[in-house]
């Protein structure tokens, strides 16, 4: 299995960041790979996530739907393309900026906002992918929440990379 690589910090020459400052949380996990898949691809393979997955999506669902939270139900709104321009969903999330090496996602709640990026470099012979989250609170219940599914979103991350090497 492939080693996946978690770090602290937001890869350099990144946009994940730009309009998207004060941020409470940063994790970010890399993968190299062998792939030649367009980064396009490559979104659509990390964002189809695995039916574990699915299933600790239903469960928070469950519980979190008793604190008013809306469901996440991301399955009845996925969109797969060859090309994700801004403004459309890339399976489930928004496309706010992308350049040729990054596609950023966000999506925006009462509770939390969030961005994730796909940011591939090359390393001689080799494309490294990264996967970035950037979590911004605006309120107490959102720090509540993340901290129970921030948990649970490093091993989906973790999955969802060594899921892409392998296929």
């Amino acid at each position: 299995m492939k080693k996946v690589i978690k770090t602290h910090t937001i890869p350099e020459n990144s946009i994940i960041t730009k309009g998207f400052n004060d941020y409470h949380y940063c994790d970010s996990f890399s993968v190299f790979t062998q792939k030649n898949d367009s980064l396009d691809c490559i979104a659509t393979t990390i964002f189809q996530t695995p039916k574990w997955a699915d299933m600790l999506m239903g469960m928070r669902n469950k519980v979190f739907s008793l604190f008013g939270l809306e469901k996440g139900g991301f399955k009845e709104h996925t969109n797969i393309a060859e090309h994700y321009p801004i403004g459309s969903k890339a399976v489930y999330f928004t496309v706010v900026n992308r350049n040729d090496n990054e596609i950023i996602t966000q999506e925006i709640d009462k509770h939390l906002d969030f961005r994730i990026s796909i940011f591939e470099n090359r390393e001689q012979d080799k494309r490294r992918i990264h996967l970035t989250t950037l979590v911004k609170y605006h309120n107490t219940f959102g720090r509540f929440y993340f901290s129970i599914i921030g948990i649970f979103h490093r091993r989906i991350v973790i999955g969802l990379l060594k899921r892409l090497v392998k296929l």
